[in-house]
């Protein structure tokens, strides 16, 4: 079959996104809200366009700037970044962003993601040095095996898995590391390589897109709108449990068709070839697993249970977590004998392989740079906010849905969407008679579901590990996207109109 015309690549199509935001930056106003942040133990600190002033640190301040956040949010950690003051977005002179900018926004973009990078390239290294034992190998071979017949179960539950990571406490980054693991058991099974994105990436993208505690997205959110977390939780899981079945109907039904007929699939279509960036593994008769290699694959579980264990209970972030993989590959070079220098050969090997998604990740931050640098972020969301604030109730849920899918072109951090635009649109929702939960959901609901294609959220890093092109995944998941969103909305407006 004649290879069909490929998309440009990954790094490729982000530069692009870099010069239309650039360009962006020349013809849209800037402008900005005032930034009111706690500096502990002094207090409140307001910027402005004439300097920094020092606020008293009580909830009075709060209210009079209309900041419907408790004060003991601030106190206690829950909110950390810079919340934007309603009603205090004022013009700025211009600051186009021009070759220079553009040429060092990447750069930038790798410094401001150096602690993501270096999680990235200690999987790599942890993988490699694992791979070294075949215990992986003879482990899927044993598992695929057991489960042939019942393929479709590992779809279903491991896209559950997935998808309760990430509506539970934020699973987005932890998920590259078992790409590694997943591909070749997915592989085994008949399927092709979209089976494996569509589990890994889409379920941490499916659960985030309802996440009912997620302490990155939810609680952030909720405590920036001023409203407890818990509130609008029931329809989150409504959500979370309707979109999961239909998501996991979706990917069965494609899987099965492409195990039935190889021909029937998209990277075959569309690529005209599929090769997987890891070791096929077949599933004939497996040799017995031995209780060495059967320890080894137990080590490696547990690293999985103690960075989920870590992250949820003890607020680890990427500096501990890569630190567990890095004890993890020591400890398995220990058992297998591995020499210090080989040791290290194959780390170094291992985070290799990696260092194109280490630069996509780098180089996609640098899209934000440009337009914080430009001063735009804030006049788009000015301007969107004066586009909804005299709409009736159900039509400005739905559009403020579909603001937040275009926020997320240019904002992929949750935390920082939620403390940007929460304040303003939280005190919109009450002059327009809308619930602080629904604008949270709405929150949710836009950036989980734009978050499968943005260019620079984690899809692009997540495409380059499993070898499939932006376009064939583009073609694969936007009629369920499509899907999910009508969903979303219906939810939203059952939650306007049962107010």
């Amino acid at each position: 079959m004649a290879k069909l015309k490929k998309l440009p690549s990954p790094i490729t199509i982000l530069v692009i996104v870099i010069l239309i935001a650039a360009a962006a930056t020349w013809l849209l106003p800037a402008g900005e809200y005032n930034k009111l942040s706690y500096i502990a133990p002094n207090g409140f600190s307001m910027s402005t366009a004439n300097g920094d002033k020092s606020l008293p640190f009580t909830q009075h301040t709060l209210d009079s700037l209309q900041i419907k956040i408790p004060l003991a949010k601030f106190k206690n950690g829950d909110i950390r970044k810079p919340v934007a003051i309603p009603g205090s977005y004022h013009r700025l002179k211009s600051n186009g962003q021009g070759g220079v900018n553009i040429i060092e926004s990447p750069i930038k973009g790798l410094y401001d993601t150096i602690d993501i990078i270096l999680f990235v390239l200690f999987i790599g290294g942890f993988m490699n040095v694992f791979q070294q034992t075949g215990a992986m190998e003879k482990g899927i071979r044993n598992l695929s095996y057991r489960m042939k017949g019942r393929e479709a179960w590992l779809i279903i539950i491991m896209t559950f898995l997935f998808s309760a990571g990430g509506a539970s406490f934020g699973m987005a980054e932890e998920c590259m590391v078992f790409y590694p693991v997943m591909v070749p058991l997915f592989m085994a099974a008949g399927y092709d390589l979209l089976v494996p994105l569509a589990v890994i990436f889409g379920g941490a993208g499916l659960g985030n897109i309802a996440s009912f505690s997620n302490p990155f997205a939810t609680i952030i959110a909720s405590n920036a709108a001023g409203i407890n977390w818990a509130d609008g939780l029931y329809e989150r899981i409504a959500v979370f449990a309707v979109i999961t079945i239909v998501y996991i109907w979706y990917i069965v039904r494609y899987a099965q068709k492409v195990q039935r007929d190889p021909t029937a699939s998209l990277i075959y279509k569309l690529e005209g070839a599929m090769v997987s960036p890891y070791a096929n593994v077949h599933a004939g008769e497996p040799e017995p697993l031995g209780r060495k290699n059967g320890g080894l694959l137990i080590l490696f579980l547990i690293t999985f249970v103690v960075m989920i264990y870590g992250v949820v209970f003890k607020e680890w972030w990427l500096p501990e977590m890569s630190a567990l993989f890095l004890v993890s590959a020591i400890l398995v070079a220990i058992i297998i004998r591995l020499g210090e220098g080989k040791f290290v050969d194959q780390f170094i090997d291992g985070a290799r392989s990696l260092l194109s998604v280490a630069f996509i990740i780098g180089v996609a931050r640098g899209v934000a740079l440009i337009l914080n640098d430009g001063r735009i972020s804030d006049s788009i969301l000015f301007y969107s906010a004066g586009l909804v604030g005299h709409m009736p109730p159900m039509l400005f849920i739905v559009i403020l849905f579909l603001l937040y899918t275009v926020f997320t072109l240019f904002i992929s951090s949750s935390s920082g969407m939620a403390v940007l635009t929460m304040p303003i649109f939280g005190s919109l929702a009450v002059v327009v008679g809308v619930p602080g939960r629904e604008i949270v959901n709405a929150y949710l609901f836009g950036m989980g579901i734009m978050s499968f294609i943005t260019p620079t959220g984690l899809i692009l890093p997540s495409l380059a590990l499993v070898n499939v092109s932006y376009k064939t995944w583009l073609r694969f998941i936007w009629p369920l996207l499509l899907i999910i969103s009508v969903i979303c909305c219906a939810f939203l407006v059952i939650g306007i109109m049962y107010n």
